[in-house]
Protein backbone atom coordinates (compact mmCIF):
# COMPACT_ATOMS: atom_id res chain seq x y z
CA UNK A 1 0.00 0.00 0.00
CA UNK A 2 1.16 3.52 -0.77
CA UNK A 3 0.67 6.19 1.90
CA UNK A 4 -0.01 9.84 1.16
CA UNK A 5 2.31 11.87 3.38
CA UNK A 6 2.83 15.55 4.08
CA UNK A 7 5.84 17.32 5.53
CA UNK A 8 5.25 20.24 7.90
CA UNK A 9 8.21 22.16 9.30
CA UNK A 10 7.65 24.64 12.11
CA UNK A 11 10.80 26.42 10.91
CA UNK A 12 12.92 25.84 7.83
CA UNK A 13 12.45 22.57 5.93
CA UNK A 14 15.01 19.90 6.83
CA UNK A 15 16.30 18.68 3.48
CA UNK A 16 17.33 15.26 4.81
CA UNK A 17 13.86 14.49 6.15
CA UNK A 18 12.13 15.68 3.00
CA UNK A 19 14.57 13.69 0.85
CA UNK A 20 13.83 10.54 2.86
CA UNK A 21 10.08 11.01 2.37
CA UNK A 22 10.44 11.59 -1.37
CA UNK A 23 12.71 8.59 -1.80
CA UNK A 24 10.72 6.04 0.20
CA UNK A 25 8.98 3.52 -2.10
CA UNK A 26 5.85 3.28 0.08
CA UNK A 27 5.22 7.04 0.27
CA UNK A 28 3.67 9.64 -2.02
CA UNK A 29 4.33 13.29 -1.13
CA UNK A 30 1.11 15.29 -0.72
CA UNK A 31 2.59 18.67 0.14
CA UNK A 32 5.16 20.65 2.08
CA UNK A 33 4.57 23.34 4.70
CA UNK A 34 7.42 25.59 5.79
CA UNK A 35 7.79 28.09 8.60
CA UNK A 36 10.52 29.93 6.67
CA UNK A 37 9.07 32.58 4.32
CA UNK A 38 12.12 32.37 2.01
CA UNK A 39 11.18 28.76 1.20
CA UNK A 40 7.57 29.45 0.23
CA UNK A 41 6.94 28.75 -3.44
CA UNK A 42 10.08 26.61 -3.78
CA UNK A 43 9.66 23.16 -5.33
CA UNK A 44 9.98 20.27 -2.86
CA UNK A 45 12.68 18.65 -4.99
CA UNK A 46 14.83 21.77 -4.74
CA UNK A 47 14.40 21.90 -0.96
CA UNK A 48 15.31 18.23 -0.73
CA UNK A 49 18.15 18.40 -3.25
CA UNK A 50 16.74 15.52 -5.28
CA UNK A 51 16.92 16.99 -8.77
CA UNK A 52 13.92 16.93 -11.15
CA UNK A 53 11.06 19.22 -9.96
CA UNK A 54 8.01 17.49 -8.48
CA UNK A 55 5.54 20.31 -9.04
CA UNK A 56 4.86 20.45 -5.30
CA UNK A 57 5.60 23.93 -3.96
CA UNK A 58 6.23 24.64 -0.28
CA UNK A 59 3.50 26.73 1.35
CA UNK A 60 3.29 28.74 4.53
CA UNK A 61 -0.34 27.79 5.16
CA UNK A 62 -1.08 24.12 5.97
CA UNK A 63 -4.69 24.33 4.75
CA UNK A 64 -3.82 23.09 1.26
CA UNK A 65 -1.89 20.10 2.57
CA UNK A 66 -4.61 19.09 5.04
CA UNK A 67 -7.27 19.46 2.34
CA UNK A 68 -5.57 16.62 0.45
CA UNK A 69 -6.29 14.40 3.47
CA UNK A 70 -2.86 12.79 3.83
CA UNK A 71 -2.64 9.56 5.78
CA UNK A 72 0.20 11.06 7.85
CA UNK A 73 1.92 14.39 8.35
CA UNK A 74 5.58 14.32 9.38
CA UNK A 75 6.11 17.33 11.62
CA UNK A 76 9.43 18.84 12.70
CA UNK A 77 9.28 21.48 15.40
CA UNK A 78 7.72 22.02 18.77
CA UNK A 79 4.23 23.43 18.13
CA UNK A 80 1.40 21.65 19.94
CA UNK A 81 -1.08 23.80 17.98
CA UNK A 82 0.28 22.39 14.70
CA UNK A 83 0.05 18.81 15.92
CA UNK A 84 -3.52 19.26 17.11
CA UNK A 85 -4.58 20.88 13.84
CA UNK A 86 -3.23 17.97 11.81
CA UNK A 87 -4.71 15.34 14.13
CA UNK A 88 -8.14 16.99 14.25
CA UNK A 89 -8.12 17.02 10.44
CA UNK A 90 -7.78 13.25 10.49
CA UNK A 91 -4.09 12.97 9.60
CA UNK A 92 -1.82 10.78 11.64
CA UNK A 93 1.31 12.55 12.86
CA UNK A 94 4.95 11.50 13.11
CA UNK A 95 6.65 14.15 15.22
CA UNK A 96 10.28 14.78 16.15
CA UNK A 97 9.24 17.38 18.69
CA UNK A 98 8.26 18.49 21.33
CA UNK A 99 10.73 16.24 23.19
CA UNK A 100 8.47 15.61 26.19
CA UNK A 101 6.03 13.62 24.05
CA UNK A 102 8.55 10.81 23.74
CA UNK A 103 7.49 9.79 27.25
CA UNK A 104 3.85 10.89 27.71
CA UNK A 105 3.57 9.77 31.37
CA UNK A 106 6.18 12.38 32.36
CA UNK A 107 4.92 15.14 30.02
CA UNK A 108 2.69 18.08 30.97
CA UNK A 109 -0.71 16.47 31.72
CA UNK A 110 -2.58 19.38 30.11
CA UNK A 111 -0.65 18.95 26.85
CA UNK A 112 -1.22 15.19 26.89
CA UNK A 113 -4.97 15.64 27.44
CA UNK A 114 -5.17 18.14 24.58
CA UNK A 115 -3.34 15.88 22.16
CA UNK A 116 -5.40 12.83 23.13
CA UNK A 117 -8.57 14.84 22.54
CA UNK A 118 -7.26 15.85 19.09
CA UNK A 119 -6.49 12.21 18.31
CA UNK A 120 -10.01 11.22 19.31
CA UNK A 121 -11.60 14.01 17.28
CA UNK A 122 -9.76 13.09 14.09
CA UNK A 123 -9.50 9.36 14.72
CA UNK A 124 -5.74 9.64 14.22
CA UNK A 125 -2.51 8.51 15.88
CA UNK A 126 0.37 10.69 17.04
CA UNK A 127 3.78 9.02 17.10
CA UNK A 128 6.56 10.91 18.87
CA UNK A 129 10.12 10.02 17.89
CA UNK A 130 13.44 10.78 19.54
CA UNK A 131 16.54 12.02 17.76
CA UNK A 132 16.97 8.62 16.09
CA UNK A 133 16.65 4.89 16.67
CA UNK A 134 19.80 4.94 18.80
CA UNK A 135 17.89 7.01 21.33
CA UNK A 136 15.07 4.57 22.06
CA UNK A 137 14.50 1.36 20.08
CA UNK A 138 18.09 0.14 19.66
CA UNK A 139 19.11 0.31 23.34
CA UNK A 140 15.94 -1.53 24.34
CA UNK A 141 16.38 -4.23 21.68
CA UNK A 142 20.09 -4.71 22.33
CA UNK A 143 19.52 -5.04 26.07
CA UNK A 144 17.35 -8.07 25.31
CA UNK A 145 20.48 -10.00 24.37
CA UNK A 146 22.14 -9.42 27.73
CA UNK A 147 22.05 -11.53 30.85
CA UNK A 148 23.05 -8.56 32.99
CA UNK A 149 22.92 -4.82 32.29
CA UNK A 150 25.01 -2.42 34.36
CA UNK A 151 24.68 0.79 32.34
CA UNK A 152 23.52 2.12 28.97
CA UNK A 153 25.10 5.05 27.13
CA UNK A 154 23.70 6.66 23.97
CA UNK A 155 26.08 9.07 22.25
CA UNK A 156 25.23 11.40 19.38
CA UNK A 157 28.01 13.13 17.44
CA UNK A 158 27.40 16.33 15.50
CA UNK A 159 29.41 18.70 13.33
CA UNK A 160 27.14 21.75 13.22
CA UNK A 161 26.80 24.47 10.60
CA UNK A 162 26.38 28.19 11.04
CA UNK A 163 22.62 28.01 11.74
CA UNK A 164 23.07 25.77 14.81
CA UNK A 165 26.42 27.18 15.96
CA UNK A 166 24.91 29.85 18.22
CA UNK A 167 22.65 27.34 20.00
CA UNK A 168 25.68 25.23 20.89
CA UNK A 169 27.76 28.31 21.75
CA UNK A 170 30.37 27.74 19.06
CA UNK A 171 32.43 30.90 18.55
CA UNK A 172 31.24 32.48 21.81
CA UNK A 173 33.59 33.42 24.66
CA UNK A 174 34.65 30.30 26.53
CA UNK A 175 33.10 31.54 29.79
CA UNK A 176 29.63 32.13 28.30
CA UNK A 177 27.23 29.24 28.88
CA UNK A 178 25.72 27.98 25.60
CA UNK A 179 21.90 28.22 25.44
CA UNK A 180 21.51 24.47 24.97
CA UNK A 181 23.14 23.72 28.36
CA UNK A 182 21.55 26.43 30.46
CA UNK A 183 20.40 24.95 33.79
CA UNK A 184 17.53 22.53 33.24
CA UNK A 185 17.61 22.69 29.42
CA UNK A 186 19.38 19.34 28.81
CA UNK A 187 17.03 17.46 31.14
CA UNK A 188 13.98 19.03 29.49
CA UNK A 189 15.25 18.05 26.03
CA UNK A 190 16.82 14.62 26.64
CA UNK A 191 15.30 13.57 29.96
CA UNK A 192 12.30 11.98 28.17
CA UNK A 193 14.67 9.63 26.32
CA UNK A 194 16.16 8.48 29.63
CA UNK A 195 12.74 8.13 31.27
CA UNK A 196 11.30 6.20 28.33
CA UNK A 197 14.09 3.63 28.41
CA UNK A 198 13.97 3.38 32.20
CA UNK A 199 10.21 2.77 32.06
CA UNK A 200 10.49 -0.03 29.49
CA UNK A 201 13.49 -1.61 31.23
CA UNK A 202 11.76 -1.43 34.65
CA UNK A 203 14.51 0.74 36.15
CA UNK A 204 13.19 2.84 39.09
CA UNK A 205 15.38 5.94 38.65
CA UNK A 206 16.11 8.08 41.71
CA UNK A 207 17.04 11.24 39.83
CA UNK A 208 18.14 12.86 36.56
CA UNK A 209 21.39 14.82 36.39
CA UNK A 210 23.03 16.98 33.72
CA UNK A 211 26.68 17.92 33.17
CA UNK A 212 28.66 19.66 30.44
CA UNK A 213 32.22 20.51 29.44
CA UNK A 214 33.69 22.74 26.75
CA UNK A 215 36.73 22.91 24.49
CA UNK A 216 38.50 26.10 23.36
CA UNK A 217 39.82 26.66 19.84
CA UNK A 218 43.64 26.20 19.86
CA UNK A 219 43.87 28.65 16.94
CA UNK A 220 41.47 30.46 14.62
CA UNK A 221 39.17 27.97 12.88
CA UNK A 222 37.29 28.41 9.60
CA UNK A 223 34.75 25.67 9.00
CA UNK A 224 31.06 24.75 8.67
CA UNK A 225 30.26 26.58 11.92
CA UNK A 226 31.84 29.79 10.62
CA UNK A 227 34.94 31.58 11.84
CA UNK A 228 35.88 30.82 15.45
CA UNK A 229 38.55 32.92 17.10
CA UNK A 230 41.45 31.40 19.00
CA UNK A 231 40.36 30.75 22.60
CA UNK A 232 36.64 30.84 21.80
CA UNK A 233 34.34 27.88 22.37
CA UNK A 234 34.89 25.27 19.64
CA UNK A 235 33.55 22.09 21.24
CA UNK A 236 30.77 21.12 23.64
CA UNK A 237 29.95 17.85 25.35
CA UNK A 238 26.96 17.42 27.63
CA UNK A 239 25.27 14.49 29.31
CA UNK A 240 21.91 13.69 30.89
CA UNK A 241 21.95 10.67 33.19
CA UNK A 242 19.33 8.65 34.99
CA UNK A 243 20.71 7.82 38.43
CA UNK A 244 20.00 4.68 40.45
CA UNK A 245 21.45 4.24 43.93
CA UNK A 246 24.00 6.99 43.35
CA UNK A 247 25.38 5.90 39.95
CA UNK A 248 24.43 6.83 36.37
CA UNK A 249 22.73 3.88 34.67
CA UNK A 250 21.17 5.40 31.53
CA UNK A 251 23.05 8.29 29.92
CA UNK A 252 22.44 10.41 26.83
CA UNK A 253 25.76 11.92 25.70
CA UNK A 254 26.07 14.61 22.99
CA UNK A 255 29.41 15.59 21.48
CA UNK A 256 29.70 18.64 19.23
CA UNK A 257 32.95 19.76 17.59
CA UNK A 258 33.81 22.53 15.15
CA UNK A 259 36.69 20.39 13.88
CA UNK A 260 37.32 16.66 14.08
CA UNK A 261 40.67 16.82 15.92
CA UNK A 262 39.42 18.93 18.83
CA UNK A 263 39.07 17.42 22.33
CA UNK A 264 40.70 14.08 21.43
CA UNK A 265 39.87 12.78 24.92
CA UNK A 266 36.15 12.91 24.05
CA UNK A 267 34.55 9.99 22.15
CA UNK A 268 35.05 10.11 18.37
CA UNK A 269 32.34 9.55 15.73
CA UNK A 270 32.15 6.05 14.23
CA UNK A 271 34.07 5.12 11.09
CA UNK A 272 35.63 8.57 10.73
CA UNK A 273 32.27 10.20 9.95
CA UNK A 274 31.39 13.76 10.97
CA UNK A 275 28.07 12.73 12.52
CA UNK A 276 26.68 9.55 13.97
CA UNK A 277 25.30 7.63 16.93
CA UNK A 278 26.67 5.02 19.29
CA UNK A 279 24.88 2.69 21.72
CA UNK A 280 26.98 1.06 24.44
CA UNK A 281 25.79 -1.38 27.06
CA UNK A 282 28.04 -2.33 29.96
CA UNK A 283 27.01 -5.79 31.07
CA UNK A 284 27.18 -9.44 30.14
CA UNK A 285 27.85 -9.51 27.29
CA UNK A 286 29.06 -5.97 26.62
CA UNK A 287 27.44 -4.45 23.53
CA UNK A 288 28.38 -1.61 21.20
CA UNK A 289 26.62 -0.52 18.01
CA UNK A 290 27.74 2.37 15.77
CA UNK A 291 25.70 4.27 13.17
CA UNK A 292 27.77 6.51 10.90
CA UNK A 293 26.35 9.70 9.42
CA UNK A 294 23.42 11.86 10.45
CA UNK A 295 20.64 10.48 8.25
CA UNK A 296 19.24 7.77 10.54
CA UNK A 297 16.73 10.16 12.11
CA UNK A 298 15.39 11.28 8.73
CA UNK A 299 15.07 7.74 7.38
CA UNK A 300 13.42 6.50 10.58
CA UNK A 301 10.90 9.35 10.32
CA UNK A 302 9.96 8.24 6.80
CA UNK A 303 9.92 4.57 7.76
CA UNK A 304 7.55 5.27 10.66
CA UNK A 305 4.79 6.64 8.42
CA UNK A 306 3.06 3.27 7.77
CA UNK A 307 3.10 2.47 11.51
CA UNK A 308 1.46 5.81 12.34
CA UNK A 309 -1.07 5.42 9.54
CA UNK A 310 -2.17 1.99 10.76
CA UNK A 311 -1.99 2.67 14.53
CA UNK A 312 -5.13 3.13 16.63
CA UNK A 313 -5.98 6.72 17.62
CA UNK A 314 -3.94 8.06 20.54
CA UNK A 315 -0.41 8.92 21.62
CA UNK A 316 2.32 6.44 20.75
CA UNK A 317 6.09 6.07 21.19
CA UNK A 318 8.62 3.97 19.25
CA UNK A 319 8.33 1.34 21.97
CA UNK A 320 4.54 1.02 21.84
CA UNK A 321 4.20 0.29 18.11
CA UNK A 322 5.70 -2.43 15.89
CA UNK A 323 9.39 -1.91 15.17
CA UNK A 324 10.05 0.32 12.16
CA UNK A 325 11.93 -1.71 9.54
CA UNK A 326 13.48 -1.08 6.13
CA UNK A 327 10.50 -2.62 4.38
CA UNK A 328 10.93 -2.56 0.57
CA UNK A 329 14.29 -0.81 0.85
CA UNK A 330 16.44 -3.83 -0.04
CA UNK A 331 16.96 -3.55 -3.80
Amino acid sequence: MSYLVGYWAAGAVDGRTLRALIGHPDLELAGVVTGAPRQEGVDAAELAGTGRPLGILAAGDPAGLLARRPHVVCHTGGSIDDLCRALEAGAGVVSTGPPALLDPPSADPAVVRRLRAACATGGAACLALGTGPAGDVLPALLSGGCGRVEAIRITEFRRVGTQAAARFGLGAPIGRRPPIVRPGAPVRRWGPVVRLLARHLAVPLDDLTETHEVCAAPEEIDGPAGRIAKGALAGLRFQVSGVLRGRPVITVDRVVRARADLAPHWPAPPFGAEDGHRVEIAGEPAVRMDLAGGRATAHRTAGAVPAAAEAPPGLHTPLTLPVVTGRRLLR
